[in-house]
């Protein structure tokens, strides 16, 4: 039997942080498309389930396209279950739309509900719940698995060790009260990144990661988990499957000893190949180091430049002025006089001087300054 767990597809998102115009709206189409991209492939593998451990949607209320194209591949593929349990983000909208829940949806509440069914003399059994304040106090200790089975159990929040007793933690996830309970693969989702971790001596538990990154706090590879059950000999073998369309990277870049703008656009270049950032990609460069006083960055300039390169790119300057403090100790000009004030403030961060001090020069010499 195979299986496909996956998480916080997070259809309908806004992406106004970053994106706006044309790429907003491409990039939300994207997520879309990749959700729809993995259920093709699911039919291509002859997987039998996908697990959707929440947060399928990111917005309570869900557009009549996105609604339609989910519904649309969930009754165009009648060979493949879809188990959907909703997360934090997720709400009643998309199946109120429906005039009907096509047989192949199978939905969880706010206490244990499970699927079962044969397979090579073995039973592999689902059981998922919907954690809320209403049932966070009962919910772990409600829980009884036959060790038997081959048990896949599915939430959706914060792994955290143990239980902290408050309603108002109920998104939280405390493994303590899960571990020893006969479970094989715990399926999890909220986190956005992949991570696999042992629950106990028996089963493991892991969150798939989102489809697909959305903010430069989403960078890395994205995908979901292929489970491939031997249930015979009960064994199961579980896979990372990398699958988003386009990858965020942030790159940090030292442009220190750079004398003008076309030295630092190159090192930028010459980092992001190195890193093997691809065209398709959205990228937040963060420029570090230190800048001659009279060296200014344009960081709205330079994204534009890279822009041509990559799908996306922001620039992020956190260089520092390169002052030579040494050299206005005993200058009586005007320029000495304001950089040792400046020193003597104590309430200032040496960042915070350096900006000041590099501020103040320009002015001073009747330059530009940003």
């Amino acid at each position: 039997m195979k299986l496909i767990h996956c998480a916080d597809i997070h259809l309908n998102s806004s992406l106004s942080t970053h994106l706006d115009g044309e790429k907003r709206k491409q990039r939300r189409t994207e997520i879309l498309h990749t959700f729809l991209r993995m259920v093709d492939y699911a039919a291509e593998q002859s997987v039998d389930g996908i697990l959707i451990a929440g947060d399928l949607f990111d917005t309570k209320k869900v557009d009549r396209t996105t609604g339609d194209a989910v519904l649309s591949a969930i009754i165009g593929h009648p060979e493949i279950l879809f188990f959907y349990l909703r997360g934090n983000h997720d709400a009643d909208g998309f199946l109120q739309s429906l005039d009907k829940i096509p047989d192949n949806l199978k939905l969880f509440g706010d206490t244990w509900r499970s699927y079962a069914w044969e397979e090579d003399g073995a039973t592999i059994v689902i059981t998922g719940a919907e954690s809320s304040v209403r049932n966070v106090q009962t919910l772990y200790t409600s829980l009884r698995l036959d060790p038997k089975h081959i048990n896949l159990v599915m939430l959706h929040g914060q792994e955290t060790p143990y239980a902290s007793g408050s309603r108002q933690d109920a998104e939280q996830i405390p493994l303590a009260l899960l571990q020893n309970k006969g479970i094989d693969y715990l399926a999890l989702g909220h986190i956005h990144t992949y991570k696999r971790e042992q629950l106990d001596a028996r089963g493991i538990y892991v969150y798939p990661g989102c489809l697909e990154g959305r903010g430069f706090d989403e960078c890395g590879v994205h995908g979901f988990c292929l489970l491939d059950i031997d249930a015979a000999h009960h064994k199961m073998q579980d896979t990372f499957v990398p699958f988003a369309s386009r990858r965020l990277w942030e790159a940090s870049v030292d442009v220190s000893g750079c004398a003008v703008g076309k030295d630092v656009l190159d090192a930028v270049r010459e980092t992001l190949q190195e890193m093997q950032v691809q065209s398709a990609d959205l990228v937040q460069v963060c420029l570090t180091g230190s800048l001659p006083a009279g060296v200014e960055v344009d960081a709205e300039l330079l994204a534009m430049q890279l822009a041509q390169s990559y799908f996306y790119v922001k620039v992020v300057n956190r260089t520092m002025p390169e002052i030579d403090y040494a050299s206005y100790s005993y200058d009586t000009s005007l320029k000495g006089e304001f950089v040792r004030l400046v020193q003597a403030q104590t309430g200032l961060s040496e960042e915070k001087k350096a900006k000041i001090i590099q501020t103040g020069i320009l002015a001073l010499a009747g330059e530009a300054f940003v």
